[in-house]
């Protein structure tokens, strides 16, 4: 005979697992009915016209805030960018295209082209450089380098067009000899086809490579009275050069702290540290550690005084330097530093400021006020700021 307890523990169990069944039964149930109307609803849904089913959304109808100014101020920054993007259509047009192996590398002026096929080879065998017409003989003529004159080797081409670029400096065309060597290649990932002194890249308007570093130092918090959740962030300085008046181009005007071509030879980041240490004096323990990629731009550049065509791909860097670093001036090409503000960077954008900064350098300091935030995105002309940074081939 059962104990008492124990037939009350087992009918209370037969009613616990009848009673789970029952729920499990109805979930089940509803689930179905809750499937089956939410079919109908779909389908109902995608039987109504457009306009009602706009009606069953949410939308936000107030106006974009704009910041009062900053339409001037992106239009002050719209004309810095195209000092760099000035590049006329007619003038465009007119380029004869440089190419090797039918790899176009770079885009010529008819006058630069010309002088390019005047100089003789130093062997008496031809010019190095010569212009063909294309197999179509409807299109335009190329600029080209002879294989008979200048060999198929990197090494060859190297020796043939800096006999060209040489006493093309002897006749007063290229300027600014730096005894540099660039990378002539279509891409800044494919091994290049020769090198080219420095001075003469925009010669050939061939692509040219460069690092651009934004020193900026953070600003001292202010808060209210010490509580750290009203603590605001200030924006940050960024630090200024000013060129040495004795430089080649834009002498005495204002300069990124730190910025360079890239060579041949060289990473990205080795480039980065030279130069710091080189322009400003920064050490490099200090550079690896704080400086970060943040972009690139690129732009298309004419000269109309010496009918050359800049292609030019910028990376761009953020250097946060410590409160107490200062950086000195160190291979002569800078005469000093100063710490600017947000709003002294803004400032300068107009057209009639008085002290001017270099021009790419314009260009790199608005990708970093867009990025960072200083500039609304919903102010009229900000996506064309966008677009424009990056007007340039960017390969």
């Amino acid at each position: 005979m059962r104990s008492p307890w124990k037939v009350t523990m087992i009918t209370l169990t037969t009613l616990h697992i009848a009673s789970l069944r029952r729920k499990t039964s109805a979930f089940l149930v509803s689930r179905s009915i809750s499937n089956q109307v939410m079919n109908r609803m779909h389908k109902q849904q995608l039987c109504l016209p457009h306009s009602k089913l706009f009606l069953s959304t949410t939308t936000k109808t107030t106006a974009p805030k704009i910041v009062a100014g900053e339409e001037k101020v992106i239009q002050d920054m719209l004309y810095r960018i195209r000092q760099c993007n000035n590049m006329p259509d007619e003038i465009r047009a007119s380029l004869i295209i440089f190419e090797l192996d039918g790899v176009r590398l770079g885009k010529v002026r008819p006058k630069m082209a010309d002088l390019l096929c005047s100089v003789e080879s130093p062997r008496g065998n031809g010019p190095v450089f010569e212009l063909i017409q294309p197999s179509d003989s409807a299109g335009s003529p190329i600029l080209t380098l002879s294989s008979k004159v200048a060999g198929t080797t990197v090494e060859s081409r190297t020796e043939a067009v800096a006999h060209v670029t040489n006493e093309l400096r002897q006749q007063g065309v290229i300027t600014g000899w730096r005894d540099e060597l660039f990378p002539v290649s279509d891409s800044f990932y494919n091994p290049p086809w020769f090198l080219i002194e420095r001075a003469a890249v925009n010669s050939l308007g061939v692509l040219e490579y460069g690092v651009h570093i934004n020193g900026l130092v953070k600003a001292e918090p202010s808060g209210n009275g010490g509580d750290s959740s009203t603590v605001m962030d200030p924006p940050p300085l960024m630090w200024m050069a000013r060129r040495s008046a004795t430089k080649s181009k834009f002498p005495g005007m204002l300069d990124h702290i730190v910025a360079g071509g890239q060579p041949a030879g060289l990473s990205l980041m080795e480039n980065v540290v030279k130069e710091c240490e080189e322009e400003a004096g920064i050490p490099e323990d200090i550079a690896l550690r704080n400086v970060h990629p943040t972009g690139v731009i690129s732009y298309e550049a004419y000269d109309p005084k010496r009918e050359k065509v800049s292609r030019v791909v910028l990376f761009n860097y953020d250097l946060y330097l410590p409160h107490d670093f200062v950086p000195t001036p160190v291979d002569g090409e800078v005469e000093e530093f100063f710490l600017w503000s947000i709003d002294e960077l803004k400032d300068s954008m107009a057209p009639d400021y008085p002290d001017p900064i270099k021009p790419n350098c314009y260009a790199v300091i608005i990708e970093f006020l867009l990025r960072a935030g200083f500039i609304s995105p919903e102010t009229p002309g900000y996506l064309d700021i966008v677009r424009e940074l990056r007007s340039g081939d960017c390969r």
